[in-house]
């Protein structure tokens, strides 16, 4: 059955459900708020939704002194107008009732998100497009449960949000190609960088960025070169920002170790996909990175 042109428009997206109050949903929150859009940031945890407002206010002030350096007055209503077309709430019900696009930033558990996706569709409208900022996982695994997969789709934004200007748009084989459309449209409307990516592990950026990494620990493992030296080849080598050691102190390395494992776990024979056990034991003795004061350099 051909689909009629107005099935296959993008859909504006005015409302925006995003549910997690942490640096991820916090960062989507104030991009979309910033472009426009209403948003509700949903958490179960009320000391989260007051850090959040309070994260991202402190980053709108710091948009808004180097936006209008010498208008305080200028600056004052950048924030407030912001900070006023987002709420919070801790029900997830009645918070997506009226939303055009719900975006799930939650922990990366496939069982929590299936259970929180369910509830979702079940609060929502038809017309309702459902999307996740999962980093690692397949989309196919956290929508299995769905019984519209048609308006299901991925936007994995990089932290930090308001700072990075890529947005992932991912597509699964049940996306419609209206639901796309609306998500790489939203995309734009909030200033990123949209790319297509089908439902892959890691998507473009992870499955090429964490085996990377993985060769660089296995560098150092095998006595080659330095984690120091690695890292100041690759910024001066090839431009890099930080090298594979540095950036894996920043994102986490429980997180480095999470992705890794889920990925080896399901494609064993793939072998870009393997181990550390030096990021092994780091993670084991509770060092991961700058979150935890100390990961592969200490801080």
């Amino acid at each position: 059955m051909l689909l009629s042109k107005a099935n296959m428009a993008a859909t504006k997206i005015n409302n925006l459900t995003v549910i997690g109050a942490g640096l991820m949903g916090s960062g989507i929150s104030q991009v979309s708020a910033n472009a426009n859009i209403n948003v509700t940031i949903v958490d179960s945890n009320q000391k989260a939704l007051e850090k959040s407002q309070k994260g991202i206010e402190s980053s709108l002030k710091r948009v808004a002194k180097k936006k209008f350096a010498n208008d305080e007055a200028a600056q004052s209503n950048l924030v407030k107008s912001v900070l006023d077309r987002i709420r919070v709430s801790t029900n997830v019900g009645d918070s997506v009732e009226n939303a055009d696009l719900v975006i799930e930033a939650i922990v990366e558990n496939i069982e929590i998100k299936q259970k929180l996706f369910a509830e979702v569709e079940d609060a929502t409208k038809k017309s309702t497009i459902i999307a996740t900022n999962t980093s690692s996982l397949r989309l196919q695994d956290i929508g299995k449960n769905l019984k519209d997969k048609t308006r299901f789709g991925g936007l994995h934004f990089f932290n930090p949000v308001p700072m990075m200007k890529l947005l992932e748009v991912v597509k699964h084989p049940e996306t419609s190609d209206a639901t796309f459309k609306t998500l790489m449209a939203y995309g734009k409307a909030v200033g990123k960088t949209t790319v297509a990516c089908k439902d892959t592990p890691g998507f473009i950026v992870n499955r090429l960025l964490v085996p990377y990494s993985f060769e660089a620990f296995g560098l150092f493992e095998r006595g080659d070169a330095s984690m120091e030296d690695i890292d100041i080849a690759m910024k001066l080598g090839t431009g890099y920002p930080m090298g594979p050691f540095e950036l894996a102190d920043y994102v986490g390395l429980d997180t480095m170790k999470f992705i890794m494992d889920g990925w080896k776990q399901q494609y064993p024979n793939d072998p870009s996909f393997k181990e550390s056990k030096l990021l092994n034991k780091l993670v084991k003795e509770g060092k991961f990175g700058r979150k935890s004061g100390e990961g592969f350099f200490k801080y």
